[in-house]
């Protein structure tokens, strides 16, 4: 039996604080800007499927993905928007097509080998994004390969070029806005080139969430909506809604008595001389919650008091110190949401909310907060 059969253990997802967010970004852009908002792992470890639903709800104007399978997976779920697939590859380039998937090209190799597929199917000007490198030097055409793209793609008449893109690797630090400005000229220098050389015009976006809020000056014709979208944002003293609240129920309490009783696995929560009372939740390291947040490094929220964990973290279950409070079975325990926030344990364990939110894995159920 899984937690959502349960209904133990759940990540609430809540539509209203999506659409807060949402305003927010798009307050920064022009009317006429496109906004893009990722939903790649599984939307950073929300749900991928109930995200987007949610954002075609908010007025999203695209969405992206990292890999095929996962566009593949919202045009079955219904969702209708346009996707980009961050990292095409080149070994599903059918599904791509099949299911209307637009791909993100950064190499020549990519995009000659769409173009065969394409050529053999009869499809003539199918949607491409061309990803151009500025300096983070993970994938993308450099400035030395742009005239082998020009004239590749004027003797192409089997794609079209919808947008040209790059992506901002240290947005959100001040201390490096020289390099920032740098990325965005060579952006600049690089799509005008390929604009005259191709004879059209595709969109340019270079923006992601830390781009919109601090240089919406360079938001050109689309921005890539983020981490932003999910509550973090890059900007000290600004507030996001967080729209993720992951919430379990207390499984058993017990109250020790005995200073040598101990609790978990290697026996490192240990009995205070007055008595210890915990809790036993149904959510461990499978689950998302790091083995470092074990033995008291992490606390977590019940009924309005932080409680600290008690021993190691096990695999589907951990174990809470809850002395002194009123916890009952059945309570609901918040491991992360408003009270504590996914920034103050990414702080833990020396990481980016990212890695917290992606780390919640599909077993746990997905609920959707309409108010």
């Amino acid at each position: 039996m899984n937690h959502s059969e349960n209904d133990f253990s759940r990540l609430e997802l809540n539509l209203p604080a999506c659409k807060e967010n949402f305003r927010y970004f798009r307050s920064k852009l022009e009317p006429t800007t496109k906004l893009l908002v990722l939903v790649k792992a599984n939307a950073y470890g929300h749900g991928a499927v109930e995200f987007a639903a949610m954002l075609q709800q908010a007025g999203a104007d695209y969405l992206a993905v990292a890999l095929p399978i996962e566009g593949v997976e919202l045009r079955q779920a219904g969702i209708s928007l346009p996707i980009l697939v961050l990292t095409a590859g080149t070994d599903f380039f059918e599904e791509i097509i099949d299911n209307h998937l637009e791909p993100g090209i950064p190499n020549l190799y990519t995009l000659k080998a769409l173009c065969a597929v394409l050529e053999k199917r009869g499809i003539r000007d199918f949607p491409v994004h061309i990803k151009l490198d500025t300096g983070m030097h993970r994938l993308g055409f450099m400035s030395s390969e742009i005239d082998g793209l020009i004239a590749f793609l004027k003797e192409c008449p089997y794609v079209r070029v919808k947008s040209m893109y790059s992506h901002l690797c240290v947005a959100e630090d001040p201390e490096e806005d020289a390099f920032t400005l740098s990325q965005v000229e060579m952006f600049k220098s690089n799509t005008k080139t390929i604009t005259d050389g191709i004879g059209y015009t595709p969109m340019r976006h270079i923006l992601n969430s830390a781009g919109i809020e601090r240089f919406p000056q360079f938001q050109f014709d689309m921005a890539r909506l983020g981490v932003g979208i999910y509550g973090i944002s890059a900007i000290p003293g600004v507030k996001l809604s967080p729209v993720a609240s992951l919430k379990v129920k207390i499984l058993q309490i017990k109250t020790l008595t005995c200073p040598q009783d101990t609790i978990g696995y290697g026996r490192h929560g240990k009995v205070a001389p007055e008595g210890t009372v915990i809790a036993t939740i149904p959510v461990g390291y499978a689950d998302g919650i790091d083995r470092h947040f074990g033995c008291g490094r992490a606390s977590f929220s019940l009924n309005g008091k932080r409680v600290p964990t008690i021993g190691n973290i096990c695999m589907d279950m951990c174990m809470i110190d809850v002395t002194g409070t009123d916890a009952r079975v059945g309570d609901t325990v918040t491991i992360f949401g408003a009270d504590p926030t996914v920034s103050e344990l990414a702080s833990i364990l020396g990481t980016i909310p990212y890695e917290i939110f992606t780390s919640v894995p599909r077993r746990i159920e997905r609920v959707v907060i309409r108010r």
